[in-house]
């Protein structure tokens, strides 16, 4: 029995039994639409991670307040002091940017808004995460050292794709000044009691397609760190104090030793009070990575167990088969039929059925892809590519296969003359 013969009578038995066949490959289309998901999921969070660690930068750390920290009334906190200390006793650092952060009103003309986020920055924070596109000018040194009146806001970002769940989504509050095609450049903006001239309006990529790791967390205004300090800092007990420092070394290699020489610094200026502590933003975000790769394990394993559960079924389908086609098996065997075409005919039939169950899987997981990147963005997911379909339809009809094997190899076992006198 060649090839074609063993196909042909393949596709006859799998078309005669429409129903047991489709029954019998469903865990098998589960199985690989799982894995083509997993896939997608792991390759799109790598993407994601690589293009955030470029951005963010290869020696990236962030100084915080520690929390819950009691003062011993011998430190002034993190400080504007402590950041212009690290810039001078450490000049070869690539970044050193101080930020706070507040909620003033904002007003411009008759028009106001509530709950402003603004942040308090020097003319550093250009020099990571930049994903902007720029109109005027961003903050400078000159802006800092004379605690300038100037602003720079940042407009809200689009969707590509709106997801479902957006359009329940309130608009931040500052959303309404760009919705009416007001052009900020230039404008006078009033933050609580102080007014701001507009010098710059920053355009983020879209929201779906944004590279940064917490693209949430982005400024509606950037003022610089000294004008916030000086009028918008509220109440704070020292005004010089900021929120945090990020902090670029500029290179993996010395991250470990210029965190040790930063640390001392911080030691030396607050006399001795750890009241602050130093974050490796690389090791916090692979460790988020981490806890992601679990569930995706977690959806690998299923779509194993799926596959294997569809295994299963077809090898019953198998042994029934073969039960139903016992004089039909005696027959060939009579006819010339060896072993190894009996053993061939029942593990391709096995393998054809696993492998439209393959395709079917396929299907189900590129629009599930295509589905659950519409519901939440594009980023989390990469597209399935035609190699990963062709690897699942090709698995799944080997597993159907050697799960087949046995009740195939019993089948070729057979006895003709024993076979022929089954009813």
């Amino acid at each position: 029995m060649n090839l074609r013969e063993a196909l042909r009578a393949g596709a006859r038995e799998i078309y005669a039994n429409k129903f047991r066949s489709a029954l019998s490959f469903t865990a098998v289309s589960v199985g690989v639409a799982s894995l083509l998901y997993t896939m997608a999921q792991t390759r799109g969070m790598q993407e994601a991670l690589e293009k955030n660690l470029e951005l963010m930068g290869p020696g990236r750390m962030t100084v915080e307040k520690k929390r819950n920290y009691v003062s011993k009334g011998l430190s002034q906190g993190l400080t504007y002091g402590d950041a212009l200390a690290l810039r001078r006793e450490l000049p070869d650092l690539f970044m050193v940017e101080p930020q706070s952060t507040t909620y003033p009103k904002l007003v411009l003309g008759r028009a106001s808004v509530n709950s402003v986020r603004t942040d308090g920055a020097t003319s550093q924070f250009r020099r990571r995460d930049w994903v902007y596109r720029l109109r005027g000018r961003f903050l400078n040194e000159w802006d800092v050292e004379h605690r300038a009146r100037v602003a720079v806001m940042v407009e809200p970002a689009i969707w590509i794709k709106k997801p479902f769940w957006a359009k329940f989504w309130g608009q931040d509050n500052p959303y309404d000044l760009f919705a009416k095609r007001r052009d900020l450049l230039g404008a006078q903006i009033r933050l609580d009691d102080s007014v701001f001239t507009v010098v710059g309006v920053l355009t983020p990529p879209p929201r779906d397609k944004d590279p940064r790791w917490d693209s949430w967390n982005t400024p509606n205004a950037l003022v610089p760190i000294t004008a916030y300090q000086q009028r918008l800092a509220g109440n704070e007990m020292n005004p010089d104090s900021v929120d945090e420092i990020r902090i670029d070394t500029g290179s993996e290699r010395t991250l470990a030793s210029r965190r040790r020489q930063i640390e001392a610094i911080l030691k030396r200026r607050h006399r001795g009070e750890e009241d602050f502590e130093i974050k490796d933003q690389r090791e916090e975000i692979e460790t988020e990575m981490e806890t992601m790769r679990k569930y995706v394990k977690a959806g690998l394993a299923l779509g194993v167990v799926a596959l294997l559960a569809g295994g299963i079924g077809i090898m019953n389908v198998t042994l029934a088969t073969i039960f139903a086609r016992v004089r039909e098996i005696g027959i060939r065997r009579a006819i010339g039929a060896s072993r190894a075409d009996i053993l061939a005919q029942f593990l391709l039939e096995a393998a054809m059925l696993g492998a439209a169950g393959g395709v079917a899987g396929v299907g189900l997981g590129l629009g599930g892809v295509k589905w659950l990147s519409g519901l939440g963005g594009s980023r989390d997911l990469a597209e399935v590519t035609w190699t990963q379909c062709a690897e699942g339809i090709v698995l799944a009809a080997i597993i159907s296969a050697a799960f087949a094997l046995v009740p195939a190899y019993r089948a070729s076992r057979l006895d003709p003359v024993e076979a022929l006198k089954a009813e």
